[in-house]
């Protein structure tokens, strides 16, 4: 077989880019043999690197990481298979293509290079088309194997990126679950005479179901839940908007009061239903400090109960549509008179829609009678222990959505009940 044609060049910038030649490390400790394959080698349009010996051979691989090692198999020192061994125990070398070559190609000595670490074999007397045959043959294999390694080097990069992507997104997650759990209100005496304590369960890092209890006014506590469909980021910086909305300061301007139907109605109008199909539903209160009388009003959420001491109980809910569903709706408030020693919850639907591991939800008969169960205890003993049914009735401690329930409790002014809350 001839050498193969030159192959035309083209200019700097022009067509595909040139594949890199090929190199061969050829290790032969004789000389003779060593420039007479170099020479084939090369005639053949592959770069020929030598070395001497089985240890001079090792310390190239190491260096020019050639495409195919060529052995000699009899060496002085280090012979060809104690090289292939030393390869294939280096890490960073193991993946080298090896080929022995040699004057005998008995069944056994083939076996036993094979096991040792080749390859391939190649007789030194070997016509021109044998050797064009498996060195060919060795690189296509040696080009595989890059490549491969090539391929596990950028997933093994992206999988870094990734981890410290996910790393740097969960910290962020993180502190945005620390900000928005700050802009919750602070276990204890919200106001003279009211005592307060909560519990708080996203079932991601972020939550979409939150709450206030807050000063509207010098008279008067607003008292507001809300819960934006969905789950995670969307939804809690959702959430968070509308309790900017919320504040007192900004009520003042958008509404000019703090009746719950007014505020309601305003928030219907500011807070439409999103082009992917989000909204909001939300239960506003307002708590007159001096007569604590309750007025609210509620668009879509059904999440407030009265457990009165006197053994009554009832939801504080109307039937209506979430915010922006329809933009022509009206919302008006409802009062209802509290006495000292009665409770208010405010809870999302997710603690009494937690499901067993049959499947079957815990409902609001359960949760209210948990409540009514409790009421002789602490406000936070109530609390506490309610939470502790709900996760015991789900089986685990992540429920599959946002949990939140925060109770009130009118203290009696007559005497104290410091104990109670």
């Amino acid at each position: 077989m001839g050498e193969p044609a030159p192959q035309m060049t083209q200019p700097a910038g022009v067509g595909p880019a040139a594949k890199p030649t090929p190199v061969i490390l050829l290790v032969d400790d004789d000389e003779i043999t060593r420039i007479g394959m170099a020479g084939r080698l090369k005639r053949l349009g592959y770069r020929v690197i030598e070395a001497v010996d089985g240890s001079a051979g090792l310390t190239a691989i190491r260096a020019h990481r050639p495409d195919l090692v060529i052995l000699d198999w009899m060496m002085p020192g280090m012979d060809g298979p104690s090289v292939c061994e030393a390869i294939r125990a280096d890490p960073e070398l193991r993946s080298s293509q090896v080929v022995l070559m040699t004057a005998h190609d008995r069944p056994e000595q083939i076996a036993e290079g094979l096991s040792r670490g080749a390859d391939d074999f190649l007789s030194k007397a070997a016509s021109k088309q044998e050797v064009l045959a498996r060195v060919h043959a060795s690189l296509r294999s040696s080009a595989l194997v890059r490549e491969i390694e090539r391929t596990r080097d950028d997933l093994d990069r992206s999988h870094k990126l990734l981890s410290a992507k996910q790393h740097e997104l969960e910290s962020e997650l993180q502190s945005a679950a620390a900000f928005v759990r700050a802009q919750l209100p602070l276990p204890g005496m919200p106001a003279p005479g009211i005592a307060m304590h909560w519990a708080y369960q996203p079932s991601l890092a972020l939550g979409g179901d939150l709450f206030q209890v807050c000063p509207w006014g010098p008279d008067a506590l607003g008292l507001y839940i809300l819960d934006a469909s969905g789950h995670g980021v969307a939804a809690a910086l959702r959430a968070v908007g509308l309790m900017s909305f919320l504040r007192e300061d900004n009520l003042l301007k958008a509404v000019g009061s703090f009746d719950p139907g007014a505020i309601v109605n305003e928030a219907n109008r500011r807070f439409p239903l999103t082009q992917d199909g989000e909204y909001f539903t939300l239960w506003v209160g307002r708590l007159d400090l001096e007569s604590s009388r309750l007025s609210y009003a509620t668009a879509g959420h059904g999440g407030a109960f009265v457990h009165a001491n006197s053994g009554d109980s009832r939801w504080l809910a109307s039937a209506s549509l979430p915010l922006g569903f329809d933009p022509d709706s009206t919302f008006d408030s409802v009062s209802t008179q509290l006495q000292p020693l009665d409770r208010l919850y405010l809870l999302s639907d997710g603690i009494y829609e937690a499901p067993s591991s049959t499947g079957e939800l815990w409902g609001r008969a359960r949760l209210q009678a948990t409540l009514e169960e409790h009421h002789a205890s602490t406000l936070v003993h109530s609390i506490t222990e309610t939470m502790a049914t709900a996760h015991h009735w789900l089986g685990g401690d992540i429920f599959p959505d946002d949990v939140a329930l925060l109770g009130l409790e009118i203290q009696d002014r007559s005497t104290t009940h410091k104990g109670r809350a």
